[in-house]
């Protein structure tokens, strides 16, 4: 008869388990040192070896000639503990054996000595599942045993067992096996079954196994008996109702792009194959986080916006169990991830939007710059928008800066500052001085421009501690660089009262920049909130095909600054009614 694989490999002795060193040494200077506990207990997750290793401690306890802790397998007791008919090392199912008369049935027989071995070995297995009466019954057999007793509790779910139980027993946490420990034994078996598979599918053999061993070699029986070919990924692919690379790819790219109709069509196409939806959801959650780890490790670029993948994979594993749960999880995860799309289309970046994450270590984080839903005149729109060329002479009230004013990049910030800060005006009309420039950003953005400005930024880390305009090069840092034209780039902050304040130094911060950098570009300084306003504007007009006017900006008009000198000002205007003439 045919013997599973998970049974024909498991372990025999110590040397045999996979992935628990430390609790082998153990187990085996014990048995060396005949220092064994009357109670251990083993828990971790399933697959992991707590029962093989059970058995292996039974019969090593046993063994007349053990070497080097390991069970000999050839004398008597080893022989004997190895007959399933062997009745002084039982192995109880807690879970069909959890009433109180079993537990006292148990206690009545182990005061009767061992048959054939030295030690009577109880291992109940799934303890857990015990009743409160059983473990009740069991309390104090377990705490004060025979001497020919010994007890092995095993169980995936320890916080089950009551205290009293644990504190009775030496206990030993059983991790989960490595995923190059599985394959190495996977291919131990293969070579011992001739069974012709790639490494690919054994890696993703024993991804999907979680860690556990006999997942693994249950697996791979499952596909050794699919075919006597080669084992290759599309084969497991096919047996486990999963989809391939090239359709993992398809179905990232639809939801970032916020195409609605493909994501349900490739969704419906699944299902309708047979695939496993849930199975489907958790395979692409290890795809994007691979995309991820290509990004930071092996410096791979990324074509979305790093945040929002983040954002999806957190989304997907937070909503997991109630997508097992549900009663049709397709109708479940369509109606997650259109929401989700919908809520990253109304967030989006627009095109070459950039986020400064602080001024210590700046981070640029440039997103695509086609913003593309499922309207395909929308598309049409965003295309046209960067092939346009625009020429419009706009006014600039700032004077030219001479060039022996600009410092160059090699001056430290411990040297004399070669830039004087001019306290500007306030200009009345600044509101509608930032409207146009946003929205000439807007019609104008290049992504290219925002590259330029990411490279300067590194040069105003610099000058962060200057004396005279440190603290302006930190508003800018401290910035959120959203959208940039040749001449404009939009920046934003979190707070109104740091926008008004900002908004004081405008021509200040633009001439830092400029001179630092060597640009010639002017500021936008808006608020965050007023940013998505004008986001979504910008995806409203894109969705009804509009596109976007380039509007003069207005000249601009500064405040008369009054004296207050009150030797020069009528004592009517400083003062108001209170002011008495006497005659």
């Amino acid at each position: 008869m045919y013997q599973a694989l998970y049974r024909k490999y498991r372990p025999k002795t110590f040397d045999d388990v996979v992935g628990q060193e430390s609790i082998v040494k153990v187990l085996k200077n014990s048995i060396v040192n005949h220092k064994f506990s009357h109670a251990y207990m083993f828990f971790g997750s399933r697959g992991t070896g707590k029962t093989s290793l059970s058995k292996i401690f039974a019969k090593a306890v046993n063994c007349l000639d053990s070497k080097d802790g390991n069970p000999c397998g050839v004398c008597k007791n080893c022989l004997a503990s190895s007959e399933k008919e062997c009745v002084d090392i039982l192995e109880i199912d807690a879970a069909s054996n959890n009433g109180v008369d079993e537990i006292r049935d148990l206690r009545n027989k182990i005061n009767l000595v061992p048959a054939e071995l030295k030690y009577k070995v109880y291992i109940i297995d799934e303890v857990h599942m015990l009743s409160i009466g059983a473990f009740n019954a069991l309390l104090k057999t377990l705490e004060e045993p025979p001497e020919h007793a010994i007890f092995i509790l095993a169980t995936t779910d320890p916080q089950k067992v009551p205290e009293t139980i644990v504190s009775r027993c030496q206990c030993f946490s059983f991790q989960r096996i490595s995923i190059n420990k599985l394959v190495d034994r996977l291919k131990f078996v293969c070579k011992n079954e001739n069974i012709n598979i790639s490494d690919d599918v054994l890696e993703e053999i024993a991804i999907s196994s979680d860690g556990g061993m006999r997942d693994s070699l249950g697996m791979l029986d499952k596909l050794s008996s699919y075919t006597n070919d080669f084992i290759d990924m599309n084969v497991y692919i096919e047996l486990n109702g999963l989809i391939s690379k090239k359709e993992l790819n398809d179905l990232f790219d639809a939801i970032f792009t916020n195409k609605f109709d493909k994501v349900l069509n490739l969704l419906s196409e699944f299902n309708n194959c047979g695939k496993n939806i849930i199975q489907v959801i958790s395979q692409f959650m290890y795809f994007m986080r691979d995309v991820l780890v290509n990004y930071f490790l092996n410096h791979l670029d990324i074509r979305y916006n790093l945040k929002t993948v983040e954002k999806l994979i957190f989304l997907l594993n937070e909503k997991m169990f109630d997508i097992k749960k549900s009663g049709n999880p397709k109708l479940y995860i369509e109606i997650l991830l259109l929401d989700f799309m919908s809520s990253n289309l109304s967030n989006c970046s627009t095109p070459g939007e950039v986020v400064v994450q602080n001024k210590e270590n700046v981070s640029v984080d440039v997103n695509k710059k086609d913003i593309s839903v499922s309207e395909n005149n929308v598309i049409n729109n965003i295309s046209n928008q960067e092939n346009m060329v625009v020429s419009l002479e706009v006014h600039n009230d700032n004077d030219s800066l001479d060039e022996s004013t600009v410092v160059d990049d090699s001056i430290s910030s411990d040297e004399p500052s070669l830039i004087t800060v001019d306290k500007g005006h306030t200009i009345l009309n600044i509101d509608d001085i930032i409207n146009a420039r946003v929205n000439n950003a807007l019609a104008l953005a290049d992504k290219q421009i925002l590259r330029k400005s990411q490279e300067n930024l590194s040069i105003l880390n610099d000058f962060t501690f200057d004396q005279n305009f440190g603290y302006l090069v930190c508003e800018i840092l401290n910035s959120k660089f959203r959208v940039a034209s040749s001449d404009i780039i939009v920046i934003s902050y979190e707070y109104d009262s740091i926008v008004q304040q900002n908004l004081e130094n405008l021509e200040e911060m633009e001439k830092i920049y400029n001179d630092l950098t060597g640009s010639n570009i002017k500021f936008a300084i808006i608020t965050d909130e007023e940013w998505s306003t004008f986001k979504q504007d910008y995806i409203n007009k894109l969705k009804a095909g509009e596109i976007y006017d380039i509007i003069p900006e207005p000249h601009k008009v500064f405040k008369k600054e009054e004296s207050n000198d009150i030797i020069n000002n009528d004592a009517t205007l400083l003062f108001g009614d209170i002011v008495e003439y006497e005659e």
